[in-house]
């Protein structure tokens, strides 16, 4: 007999996306760099010269990664957690007398107050040591309880809580649950007005930190009712509330150490006071503390990319294979250029989103997004390709190494570990679709009426005459610009020349503005279907930001002096590999599969092609896809373990 499966909470395509939309931020207050990118408007003014932070933040985050450093080599041993599976009491305690789990939070409540930029630095520095250490201050820090309160906490809120989670306290953010995963509209935890209280009942799954938490954030659904507005509302909870069980600590493929679970509430009283924001804000709470939050994943790839070309180097030349250093032959070779180059070009998106979050001058919700994307993507292929660069010793375990008398090189490991990345915090598929849904924002407040089947013959109308307008002046600006002149861009001109790749990025923005239009003009409405070409579009967009970001950090550092002619190298090195990915998406814009594709999972769906399934024995277990989360009293022990408890 199977396994009982959840009562799955049921609604329709137009009812999710009506949530999701309603959870965006419907304004664009300030100007936005890769939003104009997709326009086919080429902003260089907005990100050249190259923002610059304050010096007083610059020492006070050099101080500090000085210490964090120092305490990486001293106190963290990796292959002790990879080999445990666990992150010792004593290493998170060292981390507490630091101030790192206060990095981001105002000095006035007990916290580091580092910048956004020193705050990603640090991050990409205790990661290189250990991802689980990385993520367990991430997950803190970028998502938990400190971010969403500096944001959208009451002056009482941070007084309570702030000082806990700067020096004592560590903090999860539960949204995901067993059958809702991005689809928020199906959230089934519950939280019931009760008196002064909440009363929560549901199980949120991936808990990251909640074994080990000591506050929560937790979205659930509020009943409408008199007084209530209703929806899903972010709260803060103990995590050592009555009712509060962590169920089971998950274990993955790779970050061993992260303590990530099961966490059920039943009956959970959760006080008003610690509400965050009204009743329903609760997604649009948790979008906006991703803005910036989400800078902390590009952050640790960056930093695994550095790692990467440290150890593709070092290994290349000390390995020969026909009488000559590995990295001499070409086919080994173009892996290190690249591994180099998109290293450069990586840490160029991050500091530059980061410095720009930190001025506060600019919307950074698709440049952050397109970091996410992008970091998590390009971290994966070069850990990829320094594994192959390694051969055997790249699949060989460095404890295996180790053993054997070679050096412990964790490659395999970190392949395992930077997996996730294109999952955590919005998956590539569903990055795509959030950063083209903001890409295509503007076509959509003029002509967005036009394609809504609910919307009157007179609402049609007057949409269509916007949409005329705003058409009449845009189309026009695709046809020509700077990028067709020679001479622009000059001060990008040195003994290596980028003012070429800025003249291809204003050229291709443009083109990738006008294919943009054509697809919607073509599709209407079904342009939502088509994820799979919204989804190169954001890919191009995701590689002409790179390149811009690339071109700017090289100026930026020749005029400091500082490893300027290198800065150029590598910069048009990267320009040269990525022009070359822009082609071949455009190319597939309108080249692709994408239709036989849906035949053919319309067949696999049906049950046409399990014959080919043949021959083979299945050594899956039993039990439900989605596990159980019918809310009530737990039945298994509590697995929860706060560290130095």
């Amino acid at each position: 007999m199977s396994a009982p499966t959840t009562q799955r909470t049921t609604v329709s395509e137009r009812e999710a996306r009506q949530v999701a939309e309603a959870a965006r931020e419907q304004d664009w207050r300030k100007p936005s760099f890769a939003k104009e990118l997709f326009l086919g408007r080429f902003r260089l003014d907005l990100i050249h010269p190259h923002p610059l932070p304050e010096a007083e933040s610059v020492r006070r985050g050099e101080e500090f990664l000085a210490k964090l450093r120092d305490f990486c080599e001293s106190a963290i041993d990796s292959a002790r957690i990879e080999r445990e599976a666990r992150i010792p009491d004593e290493v998170v305690a060292g981390l507490k007398e630091l101030g790192a789990l206060g990095m981001k939070i105002d000095p006035k409540y007990g916290g580091l107050g580092l910048t956004q930029l020193y705050y990603n630095k640090a991050l990409a520095l205790v990661g290189s040591a250990s991802p689980a250490v990385g993520a367990l201050l991430s997950a803190h820090q970028s998502i938990g309880v400190p971010q969403p309160l500096k944001l959208f906490g009451t002056q009482e809120q941070k007084d309570a809580f702030l000082p806990r989670c700067a020096r004592t306290d560590i903090s999860a953010f539960l949204l995901t649950e067993p059958d809702v995963g991005s689809d928020p509209a199906r959230l089934a935890t519950t939280a019931v007005p009760e008196g002064d209280d909440y009363v929560l009942d549901g199980v949120k799954l991936w808990t990251t930190n909640g074994v080990v938490a000591d506050l929560l954030v937790v979205m659930a659904r509020v009943p409408k009712s008199e007084g209530h507005k209703g929806g899903i509302t972010a709260f803060v909870v103990e995590a050592g509330s009555e009712g509060v069980t962590v169920e089971n600590r998950n274990a993955f493929m790779g970050l061993r150490g992260i303590e990530n679970g099961v966490t059920r509430f039943h009956q959970v009283r959760v006080p008003a006071a610690n509400r965050i924001g009204p009743e329903g804000a609760g997604l649009k709470i948790a979008l906006t503390t991703l803005n910036t939050g989400r800078l902390s994943l590009p952050a640790m790839c960056a930093g695994s990319g550095k790692w990467c070309l440290k150890i593709a180097r070092e290994w290349a030349a000390e390995r020969e294979q026909w009488g000559k250093p590995l990295a001499l032959h070409e086919a080994v070779g173009s892996k290190i250029s690249f591994i180099a180059a998109t290293t450069f070009a990586l840490e160029a998106v991050l500091d530059l989103s980061s410095q720009m979050a930190d001025e506060d001058r600019n919307d950074i919700r698709i440049e952050a997004a397109l970091a996410k994307l992008y970091g998590s993507e390009m971290a994966w292929l070069m850990a990829d390709e320094l594994v192959q660069i390694r051969g055997g010793r790249g699949y060989e375990t460095a404890e295996s190494l180790k053993a054997r008398g070679e050096r412990s090189v964790p490659a395999e490991q970190i392949l395992r570990d930077l997996r996730i990345n294109r999952i955590f915090e919005g998956s590539t598929e569903i990055m795509h679709l959030l950063i083209a849904r903001e890409a295509v924002d503007a076509h959509l407040s003029v002509a967005g009426d036009l394609i809504d089947p609910d919307k009157s013959l007179s609402d049609k109308a007057k949409a269509g005459a916007n949409a005329g307008l705003f058409y009449a002046k845009w189309l026009p600006k695709l046809v020509a610009g700077p990028g067709q002149l020679p001479s622009s861009y000059s001060e990008f001109k040195r003994d290596t020349d980028l003012s070429g790749h800025l003249r291809y990025v204003e050229r291709h923005a443009r083109k990738l503005a006008r294919s943009t239009f054509y697809a919607m003009s073509r599709w209407q409405g079904r342009m939502e279907t088509k994820q799979g070409f919204l989804g190169r579009v954001v890919d191009i967009g995701a590689e002409l930001f790179a390149m811009s970001a690339a071109c700017v950090r090289a100026e930026r550092l020749r005029g400091e002096g500082e490893h300027g002619r290198e800065a150029y190298q590598l910069a048009d090195a990267f320009c040269r590999q990525s022009r070359l990915r822009v082609e071949e998406l455009f190319n597939r814009l309108w080249a692709n599969t994408d239709d036989l594709d849906r035949k053919v999972v319309k067949g696999v769906l049906g049950g046409a092609y399990e014959w080919l399934e043949q021959g083979i024995v299945d050594p899956s277990g039993d039990g439900p896809w989605i596990a159980d989360a019918t809310p009530g009293p737990s039945a298994r022990e509590n697995e929860r373990r706060p560290y130095g408890a």
